[in-house]
């Protein structure tokens, strides 16, 4: 079923729109989820959140991109989930190592006044991305918005883990330093 007409039975409050979001979504949000979480229950639990979540959210907003309006929820319900699971024992896993590099740029602004700000940095951030090449940028969208493991983006790029971290590495600094010349303060 394509897109538009899952978004459609959203839109029509037909419950039918959550099982083909699962059969064309489940796999896609399942890795995502996983890649963050470790754990196969906890992953599931975020899924099943996540459909709740797109249920609750299609009407009023009815995204362009099914795909990516999931994979933001699912991330967010992860990482939320994540935070909870760790609030007291950060440790030495992926996700902890994921948050510790890209912490270097990007600040936690929890207050209402800096949703504009926080706005205006992810587009900035969007625009960064854009001026990457192909291997750089999916390089950084595997490590940053997957969250997959520098074994598998090595993997995937047929490149060497100590080149992934040597690029991820520059990249962060080119974005630190991109961020900076446009007046953030990091």
């Amino acid at each position: 079923m394509e897109d538009k007409d899952i978004v459609q039975l959203y839109l029509d409050r037909n419950e039918l729109a959550i099982a083909e979001t699962s059969a064309k979504y489940g796999s896609y949000c399942t890795s995502i989820a996983m890649n963050i979480l470790n754990n196969p229950e906890d992953a599931e639990e975020s899924v099943n959140d996540t459909y709740l979540k797109t249920w609750n959210s299609i009407p009023p907003h009815k995204p362009n991109i099914l795909s990516t309006f999931l994979g933001k929820i699912v991330r967010n319900i992860s990482f939320n989930k994540y935070k909870a699971n760790h609030a007291m024992k950060r440790g030495g896993n992926e996700i902890s190592a994921i948050l510790d590099e890209i912490s270097e740029i990007v600040s936690n602004n929890e207050s209402v006044e800096d949703e504009v700000i926080a706005n205006e940095l992810a587009n900035a951030v969007n625009d960064f991305i854009n001026t990457l090449s192909e291997l750089k940028r999916h390089i950084f969208i595997r490590r940053y918005w997957y969250s997959d493991k520098i074994s598998v983006i090595a993997h995937r790029c047929g490149s060497s883990e100590n080149y992934i971290h040597v690029e991820l590495n520059r990249i962060r600094k080119q974005l630190r330093n991109y961020l900076i010349e446009r007046g953030y303060e990091l």
